[in-house]
């Protein structure tokens, strides 16, 4: 399979075709992080906020509500919501893994401090919530509020699992439905909500949504092994750097022999990592065709998400969403 989009990438074509929304979400975004006592919360911010991320979530938001045909303002609400506790989760994972780099510029935590990132962090959470409860549908707030509680247990679990060689694909993908796939099928499912979708349109573009977030982050933990730092923001095998199980390293992992799992407990489970051993764990991702094995799964999940848009409305932002969907997956040609 081989895509190519060599001049507008779909979520170019989304940002051009949602630009006035967008605009609305930025203002709000603006105003709302703002803080007449505490101006370090806007600085800590507006680092990431203004970093150059492709606001992929409050996208999709804005976009399931446009393509359900919704004409009231509470769409930007929801996606400045969603950006929000985006926003939050990643000031609080560069704390808790010690991140070094964010889309290419220096963690906030190492410009300022992990207390500063992590109670900025909290700040944007609670202002996620005033966004919600502004839209005056307690549907919509059950969503993202469940969606927030998903998140943070899907930090937890990762705690617990990324460091334990017996973690397996359907505890990785319990993560990644946390972590990730959390916020993307919120982020698109209460744009139908706020439309008074029908039923079956709002769980088609849950399930988009959450099929996009798990093909997403498959994508992205091959990309940590073998994409271009200067395109991805990160550098090459930060996850092994930092002794995360993810779905490229449990496939290798399991089809390893004695000598192999002897590598891994050293490097991941007692984290004693030495020089090489960031070359020798690419090579035994490649013996066992670890990352594109991986890259099968992350197709296939594009599939699910682009088979659930046959039950939105028909369109040009469903086009869009189709084709990002298959562009989430490109990357890794």
């Amino acid at each position: 399979m081989s895509l190519d989009y060599p001049s507008v990438k779909p979520h170019d074509r989304l940002q051009a075709a949602l630009a006035e929304d967008l605009d609305a979400v930025g203002a709000m975004i603006r105003d709302r992080m703002a803080s007449e006592h505490a101006p370090r919360i806007p600085e800590v911010t507006a680092h990431l906020v203004e970093a150059g991320g492709k606001r992929l979530r409050p996208m999709l938001t804005l976009a399931a509500a446009r393509l359900c045909r919704y004409d009231g303002p509470y769409h930007v609400h929801l996606a400045a919501t969603v950006e929000f506790i985006h926003t939050a989760t990643l000031l609080h994972d560069d704390v808790v893994d010690g991140s070094e780099q964010r889309r290419g510029r220096p963690a906030a935590n190492l410009l300022w401090d992990n207390k500063s990132s992590v109670l900025v962090g909290d700040y944007l959470f609670a202002r996620s919530f005033q966004l919600m409860t502004e839209t005056g549908r307690l549907d919509v707030l059950k969503v993202l509020s469940n969606a927030s509680a998903v998140i943070a247990e899907g930090e937890v679990l990762q705690l617990t699992a990324a460091q334990n060689l017996s973690t397996t694909e359907e505890i990785y993908l319990q993560v990644v439905r946390g972590k990730t796939a959390a916020l993307f099928s919120a982020a698109t499912k209460v744009g139908g909500m706020i439309a008074d979708a029908p039923a079956e349109v709002v769980q088609a573009l849950y399930t988009y949504g959450d099929a996009l977030g798990v093909s997403f982050q498959i994508a992205d933990d091959i990309l940590d092994f073998a994409g271009d730092a200067t395109k991805t923001g990160k550098n090459v095998g930060d996850d092994f750097r930092e002794r995360k199980l993810t779905l490229p390293l449990i496939k290798a992992i399991a089809a390893g022999g004695d000598v192999d799992r002897e590598f891994w407990v050293r490097t991941i489970e007692k984290g004693k990592q030495r020089d090489g051993d960031l070359e020798q764990a690419l090579h035994l991702l490649d013996q066992h065709d670890a990352l594109d094995r991986a890259r099968e799964d992350a197709l296939a999940w594009s599939d699910v998400a682009k088979q659930a848009l046959r039950s939105a409305p028909k369109g040009d932002l469903t086009d869009m969403l189709h084709d990002l969907a298959d562009y989430v997956v490109s990357r890794l040609n």
